[in-house]
């Protein structure tokens, strides 16, 4: 199906909306997004009803609603499970835009990578050389920046060049999860470093027969020994309360809490209990594996 310029723009801002707000669309709404008249976007709907694209909804809280057809005719996947996906221009987030699909035409070469993606909404404010930022995807948290080398504006498409890109595995947190070094409370700082050296753990739980109360880390150990604390017991040097997270949750959720925390270590549970213990370290090489 041809459509002109503007019934593109029409359609894409109001899938975006549709999408974002779970409702019908206004036609000022629409205007406001792609910058044009009112009155010219009631005159391209009228057009657009006549193509079976959209269809009105009546009543105070109506508006325009676009239907199967529509997401068909501007290339788009018209799932309801879909989420948004930020864009960034200049470092300044692209309001009512996200990135529908990603496609990479230069891979092989060791000093260039480029890529081309669509963008659901309003693409006339971007221009060339402009930073961009997309991400992070749904499903394995895709991270990209680049510069815009070039727009389409039929196809809602900018053209960029990749500097920096990172994608963390989609696995579960167990499956990268080291399991847990127990530490006796009673345990002097330097009997504990001993056993983290041995074990080549960073980490350990402290607790007995199977009663886990604490976390103490190698940073820990070694900043009592330089204090002169060498025979302090573990568990008045030991963390309280330390970031956790489920066994079966994705690994971006692990890297959330170490992030929010400010922590090295975060201890994975299953069914609230601890069993193991995964370290930033751990994550990072994973994603450079990947």
């Amino acid at each position: 199906m041809e459509l002109t310029q503007i019934q593109r723009e029409i359609l894409t801002a109001l899938i975006n909306l549709q999408r974002r707000e779970g409702r019908a669309v206004k036609g000022e709404e629409i205007a406001a997004i792609i910058d044009r008249n009112p009155g010219t976007i009631r005159n391209q709907m009228q057009s657009l009803k006549a193509l079976h694209l959209v269809e009105g909804v009546p009543g105070p809280k109506g508006g325009y609603r676009a239907i199967a057809a529509a997401y068909e005719a501007i290339n788009l996947d018209g799932a309801d499970d879909v989420v948004d996906v930020p864009v960034i221009r200049n470092g300044s987030p692209v309001e009512g835009a996200t990135a529908n699909e990603i496609t990479f035409f230069t891979v092989m070469r060791p000093n260039q990578c480029s890529g081309i993606v669509q963008i659901i909404g309003n693409i006339r404010d971007f221009d060339i050389d402009d930073e961009i930022e997309i991400g992070p995807t749904p499903v394995n948290k895709t991270h990209i920046k680049g510069v815009v080398t070039g727009r389409d504006d039929t196809t809602n498409r900018l053209i960029f060049d990749i500097k920096e890109m990172a994608a963390i595995p989609k696995i579960p947190v167990k499956n990268l999860a080291r399991a847990a070094v127990t530490i006796e409370p009673e345990m002097t700082l330097l009997e504990a470093c001993s056993k983290l050296h041995l074990s080549g753990a960073r980490a350990a739980l402290v607790g007995k027969n199977g009663d886990r109360t604490g976390l103490i880390t190698l940073e820990d150990v070694v900043r009592g020994i330089a204090e002169g604390r060498m025979e302090m017991p573990v568990c008045e040097s030991m963390e309280r309360e330390f970031p956790t997270v489920d066994a079966e949750e994705p690994l971006h959720s692990a890297i959330t809490k170490l992030a929010e925390t400010g922590a090295s270590q975060v201890v994975v549970t299953d069914s609230k209990i601890p069993l193991g213990v995964l370290d930033a370290r751990d994550l990072i090489r994973c994603m450079i594996r990947s």
